[in-house]
């Protein structure tokens, strides 16, 4: 796995314990809860890793594990392990460079990566699905009160730096 420390049984935080917090008002606790409640909403079942990490690990692990030689925001890494869901991989660095070009602060952001990596641990793949992932991202952003997503950013805005995650093979 990616990520891998005792913690609640839904999520599991590596290098966020590590570093300062997110945001003056947002713990590792903070978005623990709120992938609890991303993954609820998916109906997503079994442990789900989250590794908050560093755009260098971003780019071996896509690398590695897509063969793309770039960093990218997000990876999300589905199990076949019973009880577990599969791991997902954030950039804090690629984070903060969205959150601040989109005018939002970084834990919106880390969250946003956090439901998308979340919708492909639950089987969803924009990159071949018709749109069925995009909207299941919009429904829940709305109900989240979240910023634009990942796959309308990249829709909308084709000259943007930030790069998506995507699902290991």
């Amino acid at each position: 796995m990616v990520g891998g420390l005792n913690c609640p049984p839904i999520c599991s935080w590596t290098e966020l314990t590590r570093r300062k917090p997110i945001s003056n008002s947002t713990s590792a606790q903070a978005l623990s809860r709120f992938a609890t409640q991303a993954q609820r909403a998916l109906a997503l079942r079994g442990d789900v890793n989250v590794s908050i990490t560093s755009t260098n690990e971003m780019r071996s692990l896509n690398r590695r594990f897509r063969g793309k030689n770039q960093a990218t925001d997000v990876l999300s890494f589905p199990s076949q392990t019973p009880g577990v869901a599969g791991d997902i991989a954030i950039s804090l660095e690629i984070a903060a460079r969205s959150a601040n070009a989109l005018g939002h602060d970084l834990a919106t952001e880390v969250k946003i990566l956090i439901l998308h990596g979340m919708l492909h641990l639950a089987g969803y793949d924009h990159e071949i699905d018709d749109g069925e992932m995009q909207e299941r991202e919009r429904t829940l952003r709305q109900k989240f009160k979240l910023p634009v997503g990942l796959i309308e950013r990249t829709h909308t805005s084709p000259a943007r730096t930030v790069t998506r995650g995507g699902r290991r093979a």
